[in-house]
């Protein structure tokens, strides 16, 4: 009688998470670990559990912590309980900061300078380049993926199950419906993109993405021992376009004047209350006390979306603050001073050494690595070994009409799209997007006559220098009088750029069509279209051009359609 009824509890409990109905806020208690849970004791030894949580265009006002008008009381306790991030870089859009994430390397050492992989482009992840899941592999972890990949997929060899995880949910592509899973990259070019492993996963579609994501965790979690390793990668798709919530989360919004802000605000409490039962999953089986908890978004929130990131300058997109300053805390048992916050220096690049170290590897400047081990900074409170952080060089962004290498001390071409953060100094080149103060959207009619109390329309000028520390809303612009720090910075730029790979952003490839494809986005380069890009991508890293030399017509073709789509994805972006 005993065995049928532990027998049936057990298969109860791993029936659970594949409702979300367990996970409601009603069921689940206010701390995770509450309700009679017990948590065992991790061994001294064991190397902790690592779950990484990134939202995708969440802004820097977006969360209670930072004043916002939207509900995250889950966010704002883990916060509080562990160590806030408030001098924290991630990248401008979702496709670089996905990559320095996993290879703690600055776009202009890995050919991703330019703009995001978009659905259609022959490019990934450059596969020579080894990852964060596999480092973590070769220290025994189990790695998992959950959630927005958006780094490539258009080889077999590009797909999260062969750059380092041992499982994969999500989609492939930067942006899906969030019950259909359908996703258009342009009239009439649409797919289906759910995955699981390196299959389509069509009867998975109809499920909200924030809830399927968060069951899966959970799902994880129960199946797993806590005495091996855990490496937990969770990329919501939320609160990216296009904006939709369950109607629950919409309704305690109804009072919020803008339309799109209401969405998003319901879009942001929902992702919220998933990471409560993720936090709580942890707890129930036993990982919680062994853990480290990774919250980061991953750029600027999109103020035409109903996102904030007030005070700050900016937004997606943009090299401004609003753009690149990011919402992060650490939170975990394992820390050493807890409860506090932090102004270290840290950079996105940083968690792949740190994390490593983490774990027990070793991953220095010596591999080629961008970024530095954070780990005392954070949880003792020590100096960060940052100093400085390169934003990004773009030689292919839109030229600023009125930069000039004259204007940059003969050493830079200001007409080009950079930005550099050394010490307290940040220095701006080309042109680094819309540089408005954007109030949160709360108005019926944002952005209206709102949108014209701070448009900065500065057509005739390419170089802007702020102190970040003592202006971090970069209302004060230095560059006039401080010409020895600009050409201090320039310079900067100028050593960065030397050790800068060639820009790969090839032209789309028609073979991508969903139609070609099942009606799905997925892998669809033959080997012969494999090797072709694998010659082109050598001849691209020649600088010889004699050694360039076509061997057919339809070469010479895909160039011209190449430069041709540059052009125009730059000004689409």
């Amino acid at each position: 009688m005993h065995a049928l009824t532990g027998l049936s509890l057990v298969s109860l409990l791993s029936l659970g998470y594949l409702s979300w109905d367990w996970a409601k806020p009603s069921l689940v208690a206010d701390e995770p670990g509450e309700a009679g849970v017990e948590q065992p004791s991790a061994a001294p030894s064991q190397p902790p559990h690592i779950i990484f949580i990134l939202t995708d265009d969440q802004g820097y006002h977006d969360v209670g912590y930072h004043g916002s008008d939207i509900e995250t009381p889950t966010l704002d306790r883990l916060a509080a309980e562990g160590v806030k991030l408030e001098n924290y870089y991630i990248q401008p859009i979702c496709t670089p900061s996905r990559s320095q994430l996993l290879t703690g390397r600055y776009q202009i050492h890995t050919g991703l300078q330019h703009s995001i992989i978009r659905p259609r482009q022959p490019n990934c992840l450059p596969l020579d380049q080894v990852t964060l899941p596999q480092k973590l592999q070769e220290a025994g972890y189990s790695t998992h993926m959950v959630g927005k990949w958006h780094l490539g997929f258009y080889r077999k060899e590009c797909l999260p199950t062969r750059r380092g995880f041992d499982t994969f949910l999500g989609s492939l592509t930067g942006n899906v419906d969030y019950y259909t899973y359908d996703n258009c990259d342009g009239p009439g070019v649409c797919g289906f993109d759910l995955h699981e492993g390196e299959s389509v996963a069509w009867g998975l579609s109809g499920q909200y993405s924030t809830m399927l994501y968060a069951q899966r965790v959970s799902h994880i979690l129960a199946s797993h021992s806590p005495r091996r390793p855990l490496f937990l990668y969770v990329a919501f798709q939320a609160v990216h376009t296009p904006l939709q919530s369950p109607r629950e989360y919409l309704y305690r919004y109804r009072a919020m004047g803008n339309v799109a802000r209401r969405k998003y605000a319901a879009m942001v409490t929902c992702m919220d209350e998933a990471v409560r039962n993720i936090t709580w999953a942890l707890k129930r089986y036993g990982f919680y006390n062994n853990s480290v908890i990774i919250f980061s978004s991953d750029n600027g929130g999109q103020t035409f979306s109903g996102g904030s990131n007030w005070p700050l300058r900016g937004r997606k997109g943009t090299y401004w603050e609003g753009g690149v300053r990011g919402l992060g805390f650490v939170h975990s048992p394992l820390l050493k001073r807890k409860r506090r916050t932090s102004r270290a220096l840290v950079h996105i690049t940083d968690w792949y050494p740190t994390l490593v170290g983490l774990a027990g590897g070793t991953a220095s400047a010596a591999d080629g690595l961008d970024g530095y081990d954070v780990w005392p900074a954070i949880s003792e409170g020590r100096a960060s070994p940052r100093t400085e952080i390169l934003h990004n060089i773009d030689p292919l962004y839109n030229h600023a009409r009125h930069g000039s290498l004259e204007a940059g001390f003969g050493i830079w071409n200001t007409a080009v799209q950079a930005a550099i953060r050394v010490g307290e100094w940040k220095l701006l080149t080309g042109d680094p997007g819309y540089g408005d103060w954007i109030p949160p959207q709360t108005l019926a009619a944002f952005p209206g006559s709102w949108w014209n109390l701070e448009r900065m329309a500065s057509a005739r000028q390419a170089v802007w220098l702020f102190n970040i520390s003592a202006d971090p809303y970069e209302r004060e612009d230095l560059a006039g009088q401080r010409p020895d720090v600009v050409r201090a910075l320039l310079a900067r730029l100028v050593d960065y750029n030397r050790t800068a790979i060639p820009v790969r952003y090839p032209a789309e490839n028609p073979r991508a069509h969903p139609d070609f494809n099942g009606g799905a986005w997925g892998p669809w380069a033959s080997d012969e279209e494999e090797e072709e890009e694998e010659e082109e991508a050598g001849r691209a890293r020649s600088f010889s051009r004699g050694r360039r030399k076509k061997k057919c017509k339809i070469c010479k073709l895909r160039s011209f359609f190449r430069k041709l789509n540059t052009r125009l994805m730059s000004q689409r972006i």
